[in-house]
């Protein structure tokens, strides 16, 4: 994963400093008669909405010819976006190969047992029962959310394709999710009403995807574009607040818990679909968090003081719905954890991803209450390989010619 050093200096111009150029609206409606060439199609795909007239847009390239790796870039790239190679960000593709090589479906995973434990009055206690439901009322639809971020927003202002890929392959994935979330809910004959509605009917849970959904609908709006110092830190706080705060921070408190009923032996394969979601969420944390360095680098102009000071802000926020969220879900003390656990459990991975973006701690000398938890997000997991797939099992035929 990248690494962020406050001192680096990037080698890009500053942004005010790039041509601009304005293109009239009804260009884009003449582009196939009027012998538009392969260079200008290609830019005009980056963006699935065409620019307004009066819109300000980085100049055109002037001539035709083959993509250089060194002139691709995350955002506002002029290359053209259809032609993966020659690589540039050869981490985005490896990543990309890796979560290819990672596919699992829910099916695969044997509910026998939930099902049993779930319908036995002394499989689990109120409180077990009270942390499985809370948990799916949040995941059934984050997912959702995080897929929407991606398709309608976030790939259509990136302008490298191997970034591209992964975002495509992320999108993929969440889906995954959202139907293994599903599965367990119709496996367990739970109230899909009540389940799927969670998000409006419990405050916890909408208080968390109202602190997500203007970041999503800012990138999703048709005339929104890149391309501006304004634009540009709206991008990368949306992508900053999806990686660092969602998938790295306000998943943790779920997968905590539920990953705990496992470790006793209660509720096995939801623990095991949780640990193969895990390992992908990690993922995806990982790859944003590189997205969002390589932008600083490439737009050091971004990184301002205002800016850090707005972001530090969103992770204090963060932190304090997602604890109130632990509250609610854990009333009182079960599987070993009670709910204020969790609040230095929380401050130790804000700070995790803060310094991962090159922001100083928020909450010193916070250590980790669960460390079996930083075993499961290494990916180890031992099964009965007969039983379930373990989670470090591969299966997208990954060939070494070696």
């Amino acid at each position: 994963m990248l690494v962020w050093e406050e001192e680096i200096k990037s080698s890009m111009p500053p942004m005010a400093s790039v041509a601009t150029t304005r293109i009239p609206e009804e260009i884009q409606s003449r582009s196939s008669d009027a012998g538009i060439s392969g260079m200008d199609l290609s830019r005009s795909m980056v963006s699935s909405v065409s620019p307004r007239a009066g819109t300000i847009v980085p100049a055109q390239p002037v001539e035709n010819r083959r993509v250089v790796a060194a002139d691709k870039r995350i955002i506002n790239g002029q290359t053209d976006v259809n032609q993966l190679v020659p690589f540039k960000y050869k981490w985005a593709w490896e990543k990309y190969l890796a979560t290819c090589a990672n596919h699992w479906m829910p099916q695969e995973v044997n509910m026998s047992r939930d099902i049993a434990t779930w319908k036995d009055p002394n499989g689990l206690s109120d409180d077990e029962r009270r942390i499985i439901m809370r948990n799916l009322g949040f995941f059934v639809t984050a997912d959702s959310l995080a897929a929407n971020n991606i398709v309608l927003g976030t790939y259509r202002h990136i302008t490298a394709p191997e970034c591209r890929q992964f975002l495509l392959r992320q999108a993929f994935e969440e889906a995954i999710h959202t139907h293994a979330y599903q599965y367990i809910v119709e496996s367990l004959g739970l109230d899909e009403g009540e389940i799927f509605n969670a998000y409006n009917e419990v405050a916890s849970i909408r208080d968390k995807d109202q602190f997500l959904i203007p970041f999503i609908e800012a990138v999703m709006d048709p005339h929104f574009n890149t391309g501006t110092l304004e634009n540009d830190q709206k991008l990368l706080k949306s992508l900053i607040v999806f990686a660092c705060l969602m998938e790295g921070l306000f998943f943790y408190v779920g997968f905590t818990q539920i990953l705990a009923l496992g470790r006793q032996n209660k509720m096995t394969g939801a623990s095991t679909q949780y640990q193969y979601i895990l390992r992908d969420e990690s993922m995806h944390c990982n790859f944003g968090i590189d997205l969002i360095n390589q932008i600083k680098l490439e737009n050091p102009l971004l990184w301002t003081a205002e800016f850090k000071a707005e972001i530090k802000a969103l992770f204090v926020r963060a932190v304090e719905l997602e604890y109130r969220y632990a509250e609610d879900t854990m009333p009182r003390g079960v599987l070993g954890m009670n709910a204020s656990m969790f609040k230095g459990y929380l401050r130790y991975i804000a700070n995790r991803r803060a310094t991962q973006i090159g922001l100083e701690a928020l909450f010193p000398n916070e250590e980790n209450p669960f460390p079996w938890m930083s075993e499961m997000i290494d990916l180890k997991k031992e099964s009965n390989f007969f039983e379930v797939r373990v989670t470090e099992y591969q299966s997208g035929g990954a060939l070494s010619w070696d």
